[in-house]
């Protein structure tokens, strides 16, 4: 799968990867922006042509005959948004069952612009004491940013500023869908 990968989003589509970063056992992946749903394939290839394996989150929706086989075959995590109990302790539980796990969300949580991020990433990192990777798609470079490992504080209106600082200049594939 790596070779595959690194074929198609370097040769093929003509991505490249910056910064890279520490490859922890497990870890959230944030990627932002998120304003295509072509973040999903650009983001997976990267990833993948690194090697690391990354499980992610997609909408209950998403997961009927027959995409349910495909999605569960690269990893993907049925979401269902409107449930009464903890997504996030659900998943933080999750973290304590594997030896390995990187977990990609998008923070912001739809693909049009918001200013308010959601908080889902940053708590299910707390919460299974993992670190943040924070991952920069950048459409007008043709770039996977691999922009900082960020170590979640509990301070979290302190701790998002910090995290968005990171994504400013970042242009995604609709730039007007994405603000800080």
């Amino acid at each position: 799968m790596k070779r595959i990968s690194k074929f198609l989003f370097n040769k093929v589509l003509g991505w490249k990867i910056s910064n890279h970063v520490p490859n922890p056992d497990k870890c959230v992946i944030a990627v932002a922006p998120h304003t295509s749903n072509w973040d999903f394939i650009i983001g997976k290839l990267a990833y993948n042509s690194l090697g690391r394996p990354a499980n992610f989150l997609i909408k209950k929706e998403w997961f009927v005959f027959p995409f349910n086989i495909f999605f569960k075959s690269i990893g993907g995590v049925p979401i269902e948004r409107n449930k009464k109990s903890s997504t996030t302790d659900s998943l933080a539980e999750e973290f304590a069952k594997h030896d390995k796990l990187h977990l990609a969300v998008t923070p912001e949580g739809t693909r049009k612009a918001r200013k308010e991020w959601k908080g889902g990433f940053y708590f299910i990192a707390l919460k299974a004491q993992v670190p943040i990777m924070l991952i920069g798609l950048d459409y007008a470079k043709k770039e996977a940013m691999f922009l900082k490992e960020f170590i979640p504080t509990g301070d979290f209106e302190s701790d998002i500023v910090k995290i968005k600082s990171h994504f400013k200049g970042i242009q995604g594939k609709h730039p007007e869908q994405f603000t800080l």
